[in-house]
């Protein structure tokens, strides 16, 4: 790595992460060695690009301009180190961030066939289901579930999820089943990542949409929680029907008001950098979205 493009890797990383220490860490240098690369950048700039607190660090203005070009800079110089390999030769790590169930069940049994066809790339991966901060994580690309908030990263929609509701058969002797919507009231429901903290779920038919509010004692920001609570009996749950088939055709879960639709969830892939992601990233993305869309036939 030549000094200019090492300055740059680290300049971003330390801005990104606010941390000289994490930045370190994820490029093999020590912190005295980032604080003094950032230090000569900042002298023969003759600016202040990173202001440092004993808490964390923070971007100045010229800092932020700084920023954004120089991860300009670096992604295209390694389009144009892989353009020069071509696609059979990409290198690297992709850092992804997946959410849990979705993450487990979807994406990491596709990345064997992935890495089979390029062999000279790596994958970290951060599989959690609470919303990090992509940029201080140093994510390269993360799979998103429903409505996306960053709106200044780049996207691109991979398919789409529809749901339904499902209980425990245990629970279901025990409390009966609902017919219609409006029978959840008298249930105890579960709240999940996608709807957590709503008291009133929403289904359509025939063109026409009911709501209804809904209660219950298990709130959890996990899918896999969610799995767990309406297996163990504790409840109704909204789940996405992809998701759900192994437990339904293992009879552990029964698909409950299938005359009723959901509103679908979406999922995207965000890349916290800008919608131009980096080659490596695209093949990744790019072959995912074709090996979803083989599975849907």
């Amino acid at each position: 790595m030549s000094d200019r493009w090492q300055e740059l890797a680290v300049f971003v990383r330390a801005a990104e992460s606010g941390s000289f220490s994490r930045a370190g860490r994820e490029l093999g240098l020590s912190q005295p060695s980032v604080s003094r690369i950032i230090g000569e950048l900042e002298a023969r700039l003759g600016v202040t690009l990173l202001l440092r607190t004993t808490r964390r660090i923070n971007v100045t203005d010229a800092g932020a301009l700084f920023l954004d070009r120089a991860r300009e800079i670096l992604a295209e110089l390694e389009d144009a180190e892989d353009a020069a390999r071509g696609l059979d030769s990409l290198r690297g790590t992709i850092r992804l961030a997946l959410p849990v169930v979705y993450g487990t069940r979807e994406i990491i049994p596709r990345l064997p066939k992935f890495l089979g066809l390029h062999p000279l790339l790596r994958v970290e991966m951060s599989v959690a289901d609470n919303r990090q901060d992509l940029v201080a994580e140093g994510a390269d690309v993360a799979i998103r579930l429903g409505e996306l908030g960053d709106s200044a990263f780049g996207a691109r929609r991979l398919e789409t999820l529809e749901r339904m509701m499902v209980a425990s058969p245990a629970y279901l002797k025990a409390r009966g089943t609902p017919k219609t919507p409006a029978d959840l009231a008298a249930h105890d429901c579960i709240f999940g990542p996608g709807n957590y903290g709503r008291d009133s779920w929403s289904f359509s038919r025939n063109g026409t949409e009911t709501s209804v509010d809904v209660h219950g004692r298990i709130h959890t920001d996990s899918g896999p929680g969610v799995f767990a609570s309406v297996m163990s009996g504790l409840g109704i749950a909204m789940v996405s029907t992809a998701m759900a088939g192994p437990e339904i055709k293992a009879g552990l879960l029964v698909p409950l008001l299938r005359g009723y639709k959901l509103t679908p969830v979406e999922v995207h892939a965000v890349f916290p950098g800008g919608p131009r992601p980096s080659t490596k990233v695209r093949a990744l993305v790019d072959f995912l979205a074709q090996e979803l869309k083989r599975a849907l036939k």
